[in-house]
């Protein structure tokens, strides 16, 4: 029994095999409350969750655990040969209570199955337990769907009822229905809970939002809506500091040159005394030693009070946050308002037109991303659509790791590479950066080379389709997201389970798939 969970970062410091180093010395302590972990992609989020389930070993300091760890992992039933039951952690319960049920009496099989004689019942009703039922224990991971894999994993999470759980990205893929039951189960959730995630309802159901950033962590009590205005609080007085901070940097300098403009004052004065010869020679040299002197010194003076303001400046500079923003024009994405951009026939009997916004919506396992599959393909003969269409996958992976972020846009357009860099700067990737290898990036940088390649590409896309383009983007990606399609002007359809996404994207209609076959659709 372990009356108090806790978990206990002390000088955590972790390094790839590559050299690059993701922390250096992170200290943090996590009790039995309700904890996310926030910060931009890259940061270090998933890694920090792996060193705290043991998956990775620290290259300096310690993670210490009070009592046994659950933890969901992004990347669920990848393996060619999950199964349902792998998922759900129970595989090596069920092979066992197999093997005896056939007479395998070895005490290995014994000990594999415990207590859990009922193991593979108690599954089944953990899967319906979250609206996953129909499927068997020994079916593929595969097979099911993304929002069906996390669904079978957090049912597993609730057999095993560990004191202390991690959870990743857990909305990843879950419809509606499905995030209201992980809503409800976290409202409730027994000892320490760690989740990181970019659902902003789920943020504001901890008791605590813990902030990764720059190799650091800080503990804000509160959820997400708190913590954004503790932080913009924050920043509203770093910037205060910094426009006083550039004030008396600028105040100094103006008396540095006004000190200066004066000492070349006197020493014109005292030149030309000297040539004329007003005084005798000793008197006219001890003043001019003297009056170097005395400049030494009024410039060690003005030099060290400029060095301080400067100082003061850069201080300030680090408090301010970079709050960059996309701002792009895509002029050649317009589609006339009576353009027919796609007709499914039955059973969807849709069209769309000229620049409107639908939004496919549906339970885990419809159908919705098979139906943008098909859309893309222009499969069979209930699909029509414009000639300029891109299609933006989950995955993100055509991307090539070896080629720059500049040549990875540049196969999309015939623009030099100076119109690219261009381009490019107005989406974040300014100079140095767009030489970048696209391996060096994080997940919310691939994201908008991804998008930049097909918002730039020549000819322009008419049509666009998005299958749940906010998995695994940090909230500023989701906002350079946003802000990209508020520039795009062509015909968009997305696949989303994100609701407050939806809300900011402007769509204009909406296809319900469920599991019946059936669809409905509707002006928003």
């Amino acid at each position: 029994m372990h009356s108090s969970p806790s978990i206990s970062l002390s000088g955590l410091g972790f390094t790839w095999p590559d050299g690059s180093s993701q922390f250096t010395d992170l200290s943090a302590s996590f009790g039995q409350r309700r904890t996310s972990i926030v910060g931009l992609n890259g940061s270090g989020k998933s890694t920090l969750l792996r060193l705290i389930a043991g998956e990775l070993t620290p290259t300096t300091g310690t993670v210490t655990t009070s009592a046994p760890v659950s933890y969901l992992r992004q990347d669920l039933g990848r393996h060619p040969d999950a199964t349902v039951a792998d998922l759900l952690g129970v595989s090596a319960a069920i092979r066992a209570l197999a093997a005896i049920e056939s007479g395998d009496v070895a005490p290995e099989n014994f000990d594999a199955v415990g207590d859990d004689w009922d193991i593979g019942e108690r599954s089944i009703a953990a899967l319906a337990g979250l609206g996953v039922t129909g499927i068997g224990l020994d079916r593929a991971a595969s097979t099911l769907s993304g929002g069906e894999r996390v669904l079978a994993a957090l049912a597993g999470l609730r057999l095993v009822s560990a004191p202390i759980t991690l959870l990743d990205e857990p909305t990843n893929n879950l419809d509606v229905r499905a995030r209201g039951r992980l809503y409800d189960a976290i409202g409730q959730w027994p000892g320490a809970l760690v989740v990181v995630s970019h659902d902003r309802h789920l943020l504001d159901l901890v008791d605590d939002t813990a902030e990764l950033r720059a190799g650091s962590l800080r503990l804000f009590g509160g959820g997400y809506t708190e913590f954004s205005e503790a932080l913009r609080v924050e920043q509203e007085a770093a910037e205060r500091m910094l426009r006083v901070a550039e004030q008396d940097l600028r105040a100094e300098k103006r008396q540095r040159i006004e000190a200066e403009t004066t000492l070349a004052h006197r020493a014109r004065a005292a030149q030309k005394s000297f040539v004329e010869k007003r005084e005798p020679r000793i008197v006219m040299r001890q003043r001019a030693s003297s009056a170097e002197v005395s400049a030494a010194k009024l410039r060690g003076v003005h030099a060290g009070r400029l060095g301080d303001a400067g100082r003061a400046v850069e201080k300030a500079e680090s408090r301010v946050r970079d709050d960059r923003r996309i701002r792009i024009d895509l002029p050649g994405t317009a589609v006339p308002a009576g353009r027919r951009v796609l007709h499914l026939g039955e059973p969807h009997a849709l069209e769309l037109y000229g620049p409107e916004r639908l939004a496919i919506t549906g339970d885990n396992g419809v159908g919705k991303t098979t139906l943008l599959h098909a859309i893309a393909a222009s499969s069979g003969p209930t699909v029509f659509r414009v000639p300029e269409v891109a299609y933006l996958t989950q995955g993100i992976d055509d991307l090539d790791s070896e080629e720059t972020v500049l040549e990875a846009v540049r196969h999309a357009t015939d623009a030099t590479p100076n119109e690219v860099r261009a381009q490019l700067a107005r989406f974040l990737f300014r100079g140095s950066l767009a030489e970048q290898l696209v391996s060096q990036l994080s997940g919310g940088e691939r994201f908008r080379v991804a998008l930049a390649r097909i918002l730039l590409a020549d000819p322009p896309p008419q049509l666009l389709l998005l299958d749940e383009p906010t998995n695994n983007l940090d909230l500023q990606s989701i906002d350079h997201l946003v802000e990209a399609l508020e520039a795009y002007r062509g015909a968009l359809v997305v696949v989303s389970h994100d609701e407050h996404f939806l809300g900011r994207l402007g769509i204009t209609r909406r296809l319900h798939l469920d599991r019946a076959g059936a669809e409905a659709t509707e002006s928003s």
